[in-house]
């Protein structure tokens, strides 16, 4: 097949490989070790085809690559669209990465109904990238809500003690406020006549969809109240710690390391791209809510005594960068937040999958039960020292690059929104350093603590990959920017219209 053959089919085999993968595996015989080995066979076969995006991704070039277009549904007018761009594509590589990680955190925890969990895996990779690759709003709608039912799954079947409750509260928060996207996409659609991303986007800007400016910001709030629960924001955050708590290690890790993102990535393609005047209108109230997500995340983080909902109270923290990079609609914050997207969701990935292993261990959660893991786990203590330093912000590792860039876009739109987001910053290192601190040093303060083994093979081949990737996303940042940039500025060209728009009335 040629490179050109390639293109054309190259998102449909990433998307699809996954679920293929999971439907196999159904005939697999159930010989536990048989079906771990073929659910990391194809999530690393769907990781090594995803290589071929960025590979052959053309820099210079703007708008959707990789694409393919073919009409799927005549009435309604329903196409089988996808494509990527410099946001997209790497949302898609950071699912097919965390992926295969996913199934080698999961090969000893996960002993009973083991086919089932990674059939629920599989199926979960193919709804994620379907969300980041498809141009047709019915098709994104679809793989929006079908990422619901394994995630829900995994945390209903295979969770902690609250499981169920864990899964309904999830399920209902975010299907609940899907219905008002639902509703935004079939109000254009009925003035458009078309679900295709690109027309919908064109006609708004031409002014042909009758209605639109009166309907607006109900579209807007429409969209924008399905992403903020996603993301989550403040003040609809309450389902997440939750979730993560009661979730599988692997579902914790896709939960925080992709399916949040979907959340910012709608505001990012969606919010910006389609309603450019009602994003910049309503910019003050959002950012504030960022804010107030960025210092609650942090403070409410610090006092938690359970170590896997302080790591999920982080994940407010630092989405809340995301959301304020977006919404200072400036170059260096787009960067920075489609940066922070891509770096917590390497770090705090591996969190999760530390704490999913000191879990497997002393089945808790809770930090009080430990003390002085440095002398029992140095390989352990020291993987979750660089962890915990990429996830703060340290220079030279991934998360420094985007939230430095975030804060110089929040800072050019407004100094104060600069000041009080970088007063994250300091709070992040604290309560990261401290449950370090509490955990991994002193005495140790449980007989039982003193013999606990250190990091075993599998778990070592989990956690290497994602600490080599926050170093060269620390080190080489430009290998991400350099094709993010490009969309980032075509989501500009709209808003700097709306800006000239507002100035002159």
């Amino acid at each position: 097949m040629s490179t050109t053959d390639l293109n054309s089919w190259i998102l449909t085999l990433v998307t699809f490989i996954p679920l293929g993968g999971a439907v196999l595996l159904i005939f697999v015989p159930r010989r536990d070790r048989d079906i771990r080995v073929f659910a990391l066979v194809t999530s690393l076969l769907a990781f090594i085809l995803s290589l071929h995006l960025p590979a052959h991704f053309e820099h210079s070039q703007t708008g959707f690559q990789f694409e393919i277009d073919q009409p799927w549904i005549a009435s309604p007018n329903i196409h089988y669209h996808m494509g990527v761009d410099g946001f997209s594509m790497w949302l898609v590589l950071l699912t097919t990465f965390l992926s295969p990680l996913c199934v080698l955190i999961s090969w000893h925890s996960v002993r009973d109904r083991v086919k089932e969990f990674f059939i629920l895996l599989l199926i979960m990779q193919t709804t994620l990238i379907g969300v980041f690759t498809s141009l047709d709003l019915f098709l994104f709608y679809f793989f929006w809500e079908a990422t619901l039912i394994p995630m829900a799954l995994l945390i209903g079947v295979f969770g902690h003690a609250r499981r169920v409750y864990a899964a309904v509260k999830f399920f209902l928060y975010t299907m609940i406020a899907s219905v008002f996207m639902l509703a935004a996409i079939l109000w254009l659609y009925a003035k458009v006549g078309s679900f295709d991303l690109i027309a919908v986007e064109d006609a708004i800007r031409k002014g042909q969809v009758s209605g639109f400016g009166t309907a607006a910001p109900w579209l807007f709030l429409g969209f924008f109240v399905a992403f903020a629960v996603k993301v989550p924001l403040f003040p609809v955050h309450t389902w997440l710690p939750d979730a993560h708590v009661e979730a599988p290690t692997a579902g914790s890790v896709l939960l925080a390391g992709v399916l949040l993102k979907m959340g910012t990535y709608g505001m990012l393609r969606f919010n910006l791209g389609l309603f450019p005047e009602q994003s910049y209108a309503n910019r003050s109230w959002i950012v504030a809510l960022a804010l107030v997500g960025i210092i609650y995340g942090a403070l409410v983080a610090m006092v938690q005594p359970n170590m896997k909902k302080l790591i999920a109270y982080s994940s407010i923290s630092h989405l809340g960068f995301v959301v304020l990079g977006i919404f200072s609609f400036t170059s260096s914050g787009l960067n920075g937040a489609m940066f922070v997207m891509l770096a917590h969701g390497v770090s705090t990935g591996a969190l999760f999958m530390l704490a999913g292993i000191i879990h497997e261990r002393r089945h808790t959660y809770e930090i009080r039960e430990f003390g002085g893991l440095a002398k029992p786990m140095p390989t352990y203590a020291a993987f979750f020292l660089f962890i915990v330093l990429s996830s703060l912000g340290l220079p030279l590792l991934n998360g420094f690059v985007g939230e430095f860039l975030v804060l110089a876009g929040a800072f050019r739109a407004q100094a104060v929104y600069g000041i009080v987001g970088a007063s994250g910053v300091i709070w992040s290192a604290c309560y990261l350093l401290w449950m370090y601190q509490r955990v991994f040093f002193g005495k140790v303060t449980s007989e039982i603590n003193s013999n606990l083994p250190d990091l075993g093979g599998v778990e070592r081949a989990a956690l290497w990959p994602a600490a080599a990737m926050a170093l060269v996303m620390g080190v080489a940042p430009l290998i991400w920017l350099s094709s993010i940039a490009p969309a980032v500025e075509n989501t500009l060209v709209p808003f700097a219209r709306t800006v000239a728009n507002v100035v002159k009335q």
